[in-house]
């Protein structure tokens, strides 16, 4: 048995909202803080729609997040509705390969299943290799590959 205490996960808060905002900004850096601030405050509201956690290191350091949603509508690749769709996940580099992604997916899962989901979905980017490969370690399995197209109308 390790005396070395563990990682925990905890529900994001107001109290953690600037820990938070800081590992949403380092996966999402192309968008402005505020807009970080403003759509993890809206999710604080949304609790039972959605959900957001932190894994922080046994000294309290914020290691990485987690964002997950309930979608009701059709999710590709499932079968039941609602579906678990993991939003946003991350952990800072230098603390990755260390199970704490997998502690937030387990958290993740923990929640859906409180509220009847049977199917828990993600998506990657294509050119995301590390992400698919983290995926593929907790257990999702790939359904199907896509790509969008849109085309700009000229108004009339």
């Amino acid at each position: 048995m390790s005396d070395n205490p563990a990682p925990r996960v905890e529900p994001c808060s107001l109290q953690s909202l600037e820990d938070w905002i800081t590992l949403r900004h380092a996966l999402w850096p192309e968008a402005p803080e505020q807009d970080h601030r403003s759509e993890a405050q809206a999710m604080l509201w949304e609790q039972r729609q959605a959900i957001a956690l932190l894994v922080r290191l046994p000294d309290g350091t914020p290691a990485g997040f987690a964002e997950a949603a309930l979608r009701h509508d059709y999710v590709n690749g499932c079968a039941t509705s609602p579906v678990a769709f993991l939003e946003g996940i991350y952990v800072q580099p230098e603390h990755r390969k260390q199970g704490l992604a997998r502690l937030l997916c387990k958290a993740v899962e923990d929640w859906a299943r409180s509220l009847g989901c049977t199917e828990f979905a993600s998506d990657v980017l294509l050119e995301n290799t590390a992400s698919q490969g983290m995926h593929a370690a907790l257990g999702f399995e790939e359904t199907e590959r896509v790509v969008y197209y849109r085309k700009p109308l000229a108004l009339d």
